[in-house]
């Protein structure tokens, strides 16, 4: 395998050190490196300002700044990290440097090329998020079983939807599948109560973060 280029720039919208709030790494003191940029626009979209902005970063300066912390687990997010094409190389390297990764993408984008040691969390957008159309169907077939998928839920409508494409295309037997209310729009217990009703295989999970820290970026 290659190296990766770490004189490769990016866009950063923000590097911080928090807890995990979602997936199965939810809780574990993490890394999250922001890319800025994102070619989606979620009704219920809580990184609005990473859209714009932010700074130019070399892979070597992210992975100085990083080191910085002394982590075990590392998040690339956006925004949309795989609108700019040298996330590739940074994942890489962050690989090769013994972090554990993750990547948080909108499905929208081929995930093909994404480094293997990476875990992929790849959202379904729903009809209440305003991006349905925007799924990259041909992304479930690259789903390896260490990878996840999330379901971000507005209503019963997108709960009957998410359910139905669960069930069509056998996410369970593919890898982890994460259910997560939209905050501020679905009621927590309501969604949970649907889950157990219909005995689905899902994780449902709620963002540790926002119960934490509330809405400010940075957490």
């Amino acid at each position: 395998m290659p190296h990766a280029n770490t004189e490769a720039q990016l866009r950063i919208s923000e590097i911080f050190y928090s807890l995990q709030g979602e997936t199965s790494r939810i809780g574990l003191p993490t890394v999250f490196i922001r890319l800025t940029g994102c070619p989606l626009r979620c009704v219920y979209c809580d990184t609005t300002y990473a859209f714009t902005g932010g700074r130019n970063m070399s892979v070597e300066n992210i992975l100085r700044q990083v080191a910085g912390y002394t982590p075990r687990y590392v998040t690339v997010t956006g925004g949309e990290p795989l609108a700019q094409k040298n996330c590739l190389p940074l994942l890489r390297a962050l690989c090769d440097a013994g972090y554990e990764v993750s990547m948080e993408t909108g499905g929208a984008l081929d995930i093909g090329e994404v480094d293997a040691r990476v875990m992929r969390v790849v959202d379904i957008k729903t009809p209440a998020s305003g991006e349905v159309e925007k799924n990259r169907w041909e992304n479930l077939p690259l789903l390896a079983r260490h990878d996840e998928i999330k379901f971000v839920l507005c209503d019963e409508n997108d709960y009957r939807w998410a359910k139905q494409i669960l069930q069509q295309h056998r996410l369970a037997e593919k890898c982890a599948v994460l259910f997560s209310p939209a905050h501020g729009s679905l009621n927590a217990t309501q969604l949970a109560e649907w889950v157990l009703r219909d005995r689905l295989p899902v994780r449902m999970q709620i963002q540790l973060h926002k119960i934490l820290w509330g809405s400010a970026p940075g957490h």
